[in-house]
């Protein structure tokens, strides 16, 4: 019996809709249009698409889009001051800065230096201590994702054992907290835990997440779980490139009684929660109603 395949694409056209439902709303009954400001640095043919892919959805939700681009040796000095004339900027409700950065710039100073309220990605020490202590906080994208379409295929988590299988700062351990949250019994695992086989093979929800491809094999999935794979890896099988998530899909299809595909899982929903995320912040900064189902 194969499990349900949960699309990642048509969902996040569902997002992106209410968003866009949302922002037509604010528009005509505050005179608001919530702003994203993308900042990149630097000519990472990789980032350059994730950016250009982000300003053509944030337009097509309603929304104004502003894109800075700097040369790969711009000064850290001067990519702060563009942070904090982003930070006092009314129009600029989001605030994202595309990584990897340039190695001559502070990853974790230059995330630190964005306006909390404006941290769409949710990378801010601030919104990380917020999430972890069960406050209001801007939640990553990517486990904001998960969290929807998890919430999507049960309705309630409460009392689900959850397997989070990755201990990233962006992915494994805010997933942990939000799964938390959401009353599941929760465990991060990784490549070290022993016994991993067997402590996936408990999770009523399992999320791989650990970045190695086809690393979990249908044999590690309890019968009729719901498998969220947020891996994306880029191999080459018999000449041909492919991509592949950290899930054995063909294997783990025939267990699982749900899962999300790779290419078409989880990816697409990563843009529309920063959207969602950016409407939320715009609401946030006004004192008006967060819209209902688009953050945690």
């Amino acid at each position: 019996m194969s499990a349900k395949i949960i699309d990642g694409k048509a969902f996040a056209a569902r997002v992106r809709a209410e968003v866009a439902t949302h922002v037509a709303r604010l528009q005509e009954t505050q005179g608001l249009t919530p702003g994203l400001a993308v900042v990149l640095v630097g000519e990472d043919p990789a980032s350059q698409v994730y950016v250009k892919n982000k300003g053509i959805q944030t337009r097509e939700v309603g929304m104004n889009s502003y894109e800075h681009k700097l040369p790969a040796e711009t000064p850290e000095a001067d990519l702060l001051a563009l942070i904090a004339r982003l930070n006092a900027d009314p129009a600029v409700h989001g605030i994202l800065v595309q990584l990897p950065l340039p190695k001559h710039l502070d990853a974790d100073l230059v995330i630190n230096a964005i306006d909390p309220a404006k941290d769409v990605d949710g990378f801010h020490i601030s919104n990380v201590g917020l999430l972890g202590t069960g406050q209001k906080a801007m939640v990553p994208c990517t486990p904001l994702g998960c969290l929807m379409m998890l919430r999507d295929h049960h309705g309630s988590l409460s009392g689900l054992t959850a397997v989070v299988v990755g201990r990233s700062n962006i992915v494994g351990k805010p997933m942990a907290q939000l799964l938390l949250a959401d009353s599941c019994t929760v465990t991060i695992a990784h490549s070290r835990t022993k016994d991993l086989a067997e402590v996936c093979r408990r999770a009523d929800i399992l999320v791989a997440a650990v970045g190695r491809p086809e690393m979990i094999p249908g044999d590690w999935v309890k019968p009729g779980a719901t498998v969220i794979d947020v891996g994306i890896n880029r191999i080459e099988r018999d000449g041909k490139g492919k991509l592949v998530g950290d899930v054995h899909f063909d294997s783990a299809v025939q267990v699982a009684g749900a899962i999300t595909p790779v290419p078409g899982g989880v990816g697409p929903m990563t843009i529309a929660c920063l959207l969602a995320n950016t409407l939320t912040a715009c609401c946030r900064a006004h004192g008006l109603a967060e819209p209902e189902g688009l953050t945690a």
